[in-house]
């Protein structure tokens, strides 16, 4: 079943690659009491996710957080080496946290798994972004394709928050 409004978060542990080694975080650590925006891609580095989607969070990183998010965070069924790159690549390392679902456990809790396999990519994520306060989901928005980021884009979550 999808996650919905008023649902809290599934328990559940993400991996970061920090500059000290490879990190494991809980859904408990980045949400209790605190207001989170989190999107999701298909995947890192691909086309419309590293052209138009992260650049969005990243170029409205400030009027986001000054609307009171203490974060955003982007997750991807992809490894942490592979966010810890596009982290770097992006330029978004120090402006959005960078999640791996290496194993989608995340993903397929919250009812957010699409096979991708006629890309090339497989099982991943749909397109969504959220605004989570200490743990609740307030606003949920899923594309309805995996190509468009406009519904989750940032300018979207900007105007609801």
């Amino acid at each position: 079943m999808t996650i919905s409004s008023g649902d809290r978060l599934p328990e559940a542990a993400f991996k970061e690659r920090t500059s000290e080694g490879m990190r494991e975080t809980t859904t408990e650590e980045i949400f209790a009491g605190r207001k989170v925006v989190l999107f999701a891609v298909p995947g890192a580095f691909t086309p419309t996710c590293d052209l138009n989607h992260l650049p969005g969070y990243i170029e409205h990183n400030g009027a986001i957080r000054a609307k009171g998010v203490d974060e955003i965070a982007v997750v991807a069924v992809n490894d942490a080496f592979v966010m810890g790159a596009w982290a770097e690549h992006s330029g978004g390392k120090d402006k959005v946290r960078f999640l791996s679902d290496w194993d989608a456990s995340f993903t397929k809790a919250i009812g957010m798994e699409t096979d991708l396999s006629g890309g090339t990519l497989g099982l991943r994520s749909k397109r969504y972004a959220m605004i989570v306060e200490d743990g609740v989901v307030k606003t949920l928005n899923i594309e309805e394709t995996p190509g468009t980021a406009e519904k989750s884009g940032a300018a979207a979550i900007l105007e609801q928050l």
